[in-house]
């Protein structure tokens, strides 16, 4: 099978091109374009291991360059699309917006008119649990109302599993829209707050806490994520899904850094400051559905994963 994975180079996806890579029959096509969000040399790095391998494939260019993408179609009979890459961060998308419609709504409909182009009939797409706002339920299930977005970044989101919807109907695609809450782990962004909050506390340097740290998250780890992405490239049940993919046990940011604390065996030095514009109070992800559909049975729990993960950053400084 020959999967093309866009962002392929990043977090997530470079992790999920590893573990396909381990199954025989794959090939696996990445187009990531190398932006300076952060540190290039980190992709680099996620990547270096792969690029001698036969069944690895890299494009380095940008998903809303459409000859380029029509040359991958055209030199890979691609069978699945997996779609990860995208403008990342609710905070950035607040100062610009606009990047955010280029690349995560115009990038997604120019995959989609490839695809419709070269007869490639399935899509798993990266979507978020920010669509969900500032949802007052208990629970985030799938069926909720989403029309309720507080930050570009969501709101691009929430319009790219639209245009998913209206290709799946128009043009016989099937589609798989994976709401991904707060993915954690080795490779992760170094401007995520897990990663960042280790970093500091190590050297000694104060931590900037938003609010009174009873904002909750349900922290999901890179595996758990990649296994969810697997289930769903099997999938093939029905024609349009949207599956929440979280961790199960949401933990309030007083506790994450608790967590944290723990496992350096360091106290953090705190700087407390105001909510900022576009974050969400909680993400609680319902994950029956993923259960159901995709076999999705999250294995690493926040504490093991937040260990694995001071593991992994200390082998690889």
């Amino acid at each position: 099978m020959n999967l093309l994975i866009t962002g392929g180079a990043g977090f997530i996806g470079s992790t999920l091109a590893d573990k396909l890579l381990k199954i025989e029959s794959n090939n696996i096509i990445v187009i990531d374009n190398f932006n300076d969000y952060y540190s290039p040399k980190l992709k680099e790095k996620n990547i270096k291991h792969n690029l001698d391998n036969k069944k690895y494939k890299l494009y380095r260019g940008d998903i809303c360059d459409k000859s380029l993408l029509s040359r991958i179609f055209n030199e890979s009979k691609i069978d699945i699309v997996v779609h990860i890459a995208a403008s990342a961060g609710v905070r950035p998308s607040i100062d610009k917006p606009l990047d955010y419609i280029k690349n995560n709504i115009e990038g997604t409909v120019n995959i989609l008119e490839v695809m419709k182009k070269n007869n490639v009939k399935k899509i798993v797409f990266a979507s978020s649990s920010s669509i969900y706002g500032n949802c007052k339920e208990k629970v985030f299930s799938e069926d909720l109302k989403v029309s309720e977005p507080i930050s570009p970044y969501a709101a691009s989101k929430s319009a790219c599993e639209q245009f998913l919807y209206t290709y799946s109907k128009l043009f016989d695609i099937q589609v798989v829209a994976l709401r991904f809450f707060t993915v954690f782990g080795p490779r992760q962004r170094p401007d995520l707050a897990i990663r960042k909050f280790i970093d500091l506390i190590k050297e000694n340097k104060s931590i900037p806490v938003y609010g009174d740290g009873t904002t909750i998250r349900d922290y999901t780890y890179v595996d758990d994520i990649v296994d969810g992405i697997i289930g769903a490239i099997k999938y093939n049940d029905t024609q349009y899904e949207i599956i929440n993919l979280g961790g199960g046990a949401p933990v309030s940011l007083n506790q994450m850094i608790e967590t944290i604390e723990k496992a350096l065996n360091k106290k953090a030095k705190i700087e407390r400051l105001p909510m900022q514009p576009g974050d969400v109070n909680k993400t609680v992800a319902s994950i029956t559905k993923a259960k159901k559909l995709l076999n999705y049975n999250p294995k690493t729990s926040f504490e093991n994963g937040i260990i694995k993960f001071i593991e992994w950053e200390k082998n690889n400084e």
